[in-house]
């Protein structure tokens, strides 16, 4: 699947696991046994996993396939922006010490693939993303995505030796040593982490109630992406306009212009076009369905729709318009993964992450996950000019397309499709999904 869009985004995850079994006082671990080790991992990362293309194009597939599913199963019709690669991400860390029924329900749930080969894809296509800012050369790379995952520990507490491994070998996340029971302190730690590695676009995420002397492990991820438009809009040309809400409301709203040549669909109920970003490396494929049919087009959304639309892409002469907007989401993680028949992680009484510490004693108690994203004329807060000198005898014209009203859009890593984040636009005036 050609990759499908881009913006400017970030998300981050984060997963609390308390001892299942009640509350210890921090510190009361113990020292480790001869088959764990305490809080570190001299482990450096593997950069070069033993990993097929096609194992890293099945995981892709199955990440996707989960991007889809949460999309409907967060539902509503408010806004939405979500990070599927940051979350699939996050749990797989977790995944690393699941076993039996959990270990079965995380894989069924967010489509990973066995334990022996989940890993080492994942650390596969991370290192693939992490040069695609620079792929171009010169001073300034096109484009910024960076990914990072940390985890942290209860000093003292025991973790297998094989579990830190794999946290650092592929993943990245040297375990940090930290007393939990100083909740004030860890959940500031945590939230700079987060800020420093999102620029400060997420903020203030860990609050100092969901972390307490019974937490022993929080792993954690963080994505950031900035890019700007291969082919920018022009403010002077943005002008309010109206737009209608998936109620039918109309409120005006700045809405951004430009017309230029495109890649460009319609099908069944629907047009499309693709947006690239400079670095020719990511792009946004926004697809706008026909008044009052976003429901149906939502229903179809999945790998096959969407290959579909990017299939019927060609270069088209385009007079697009389309809003600025700016938005946050929150999710519920473990009532949505829940639904999706993954419960047993969040269950104290049913979780098994005894591959991380040889005993059930850990669930998930917390899975947080908040995204944002700010798309302008420039792309994402990337500022880009591009001129092109040509002189034609004759100009076709545009055809039409006008993101006036509901729509979905992705955004995906292009030689993978891996898609990074996705969502929909119903009200761009509104901050958020209400």
């Amino acid at each position: 699947m050609r990759a499908i869009l881009k913006g400017f985004l970030l998300a981050l995850f984060v997963c609390v696991l308390p001892v299942a079994c009640g509350p210890e006082e921090p510190g009361s671990g113990g020292e480790p046994g001869p088959e764990v080790r305490l809080l570190r991992a001299e482990t450096q990362r593997i950069q070069s996993p033993d990993v097929t293309e096609e194992q890293v194009a099945e995981l892709v597939r199955g990440n996707n396939a989960f991007a889809f599913d949460l999309y409907r199963a967060e539902g509503g019709d408010g806004n939405m922006i979500f990070s599927p690669y940051s979350i699939s991400l996050a749990f797989a860390m977790a995944y690393a010490g699941a076993r039996g029924e959990t270990e079965t329900q995380m894989a069924g749930t967010l489509n990973y693939l066995p334990q022996q080969t989940q890993h080492a894809a994942f650390n596969a296509l991370e290192l693939r993303m992490s040069g695609l800012g620079e792929k171009d050369g010169g001073e300034a790379p096109p484009f910024q995505l960076s990914v990072a995952n940390a985890a942290w520990g209860q000093q003292g507490y025991r973790f297998e030796d094989a579990f830190l491994e794999t946290l650092a070998g592929h993943y990245g996340a040297g375990l940090r040593a930290i007393d939990f029971g100083r909740t004030e302190e860890v959940s500031e730690e945590i939230n700079s982490w987060i800020a420093d590695e999102t620029e400060d676009r997420i903020k203030h995420l860990v609050s100092p109630d969901i972390i307490d002397a019974s937490t022993r492990l929080v792993l954690a991820n963080a994505i950031y992406f900035k890019a700007s438009w291969l082919s920018s809009f022009e403010e002077e040309h943005t002008q309010d306009g109206q737009f209608t809400t998936a109620h039918g409301n109309e409120v005006t709203v700045p809405l951004m212009r430009q017309t230029t040549y495109l890649d460009y669909a319609e099908g069944d109920g629907y047009q499309a076009v693709r947006l690239p970003y400079k670095g020719d490396a990511v792009d946004m494929l926004v697809i706008v369905p026909e008044e009052g049919s976003l429901e149906q087009v939502e229903e179809r959304l999945g790998a096959g729709f969407l290959d579909k639309v990017s299939g019927g892409l060609r270069e088209h002469y385009v007079r697009l318009t389309m809003p600025r907007f700016d938005f946050e989401t929150d999710l519920n993680l473990p009532e949505l993964l829940a639904a999706m028949g993954m419960k047993a992680p969040f269950d104290p009484g049913a979780a098994d992450f005894s591959g991380m510490t040889g005993e059930r004693e850990l669930y998930i108690s917390e899975a947080l996950h908040r995204a944002n994203i700010t798309v302008d004329e420039k792309g994402t807060e990337a500022a880009a000019a591009t001129v092109l000198a040509m002189t034609v005898s004759s100009v076709p014209e545009p055809v039409k397309m006008s993101a006036d009203r509901p729509f979905i859009f992705a955004i995906a890593e292009r030689e993978t499709g891996e898609i990074l984040f996705l969502g929909r636009v119903t009200d761009p005036k509104r901050r958020g999904p209400w």
